[in-house]
C-alpha cells in the first residue's frame, strides 16, 4: 500500500516542476553590473570613446560613463577625456515588432580632459588670461535614437541595439556668446557639437 501511495505523491509533483521555467530559477543581475555598452565618435567626448551605463525609471533614464581619445595630430597634444552623462527619453514610438524610435532625448554631461596644451607649462600665460577651466566642461545634450529589439534576456529584460545622435554644447561655448554678441564671428553651428554612437544592451 505504501509503494502505490509514494508513486502517486511523486507523480502529483511532476506537473508543478514542469511549470517552472528556467528563467524563474535565475538570480537577478547584481545592481552594479552595467546594463549597456557604448561606442561613440565626436560630440566633444573624443574622436573615439567607449563606455558603459545603467538604465532606470522604466528604461526612460540612463547614466553613462565614457572614456575618449583624441590623437596628437588632431589636437596638438594627445587628449584623454572622461565623460559622465545623464539622459532622459520621455516617450518611445513603436515602428513594428522589432523597431523603436525615441525621437527626443535630453540630458546633461560633464567631461574632464587630460593632456590639454594650456596645462602643460605653468606660467605660460599671465594670470587671469584663461579665467575658465581648460580641462572641465559642462553642457546640455539633445538627441534621438533608433533601436532594434533583440531577444529578451533570461531575466525578461529588453535588449536593444541602438544608433543615436546627440547635439550638445558646453559652458565655454555659451559664455563665448556674450563678448561676441555684437559680431558675426560666431554662428549657431560654432556653438554645437555632434556625436554619433551605438549602444548595445545585454
Amino acid at each position: 500500500m505504501r509503494l502505490p501511495l509514494t508513486i502517486l505523491l511523486v507523480a502529483s509533483t511532476l506537473p508543478a516542476l514542469a511549470q517552472e521555467s528556467p528563467a524563474d530559477t535565475l538570480d537577478p543581475l547584481p545592481w552594479y553590473r552595467p546594463r549597456h555598452l557604448i561606442a561613440q565618435t565626436a560630440g566633444g567626448m573624443g574622436m573615439v570613446s567607449v563606455g558603459a551605463g545603467y538604465n532606470f525609471w522604466r528604461d526612460r533614464a540612463e547614466a553613462d560613463v565614457l572614456v575618449g581619445y583624441v590623437p596628437k595630430k588632431y589636437a596638438g597634444s594627445t587628449l584623454s577625456i572622461a565623460t559622465a552623462k545623464f539622459l532622459y527619453s520621455p516617450f518611445t514610438v513603436p515602428l513594428g515588432e522589432k523597431l523603436q524610435l525615441r525621437p527626443l532625448t535630453v540630458g546633461v554631461y560633464v567631461s574632464y580632459t587630460h593632456g590639454t596644451i594650456n596645462d602643460e607649462d605653468r606660467g605660460q600665460y599671465t594670470k587671469g588670461y584663461y579665467w575658465f577651466s581648460t580641462d572641465t566642461r559642462v553642457g546640455p545634450l539633445l538627441g534621438g535614437r533608433l533601436s532594434y529589439l533583440r531577444q529578451p534576456s533570461p531575466q525578461g529584460r529588453s535588449r536593444r541595439i541602438s544608433a543615436y545622435y546627440e547635439l550638445g554644447t558646453n559652458d565655454l561655448y555659451l559664455f563665448s556668446i556674450v563678448p561676441n554678441a555684437n559680431y558675426k564671428s560666431l554662428s549657431p553651428l560654432d556653438l554645437l557639437t555632434l556625436g554619433l554612437g551605438v549602444k548595445m544592451e545585454f
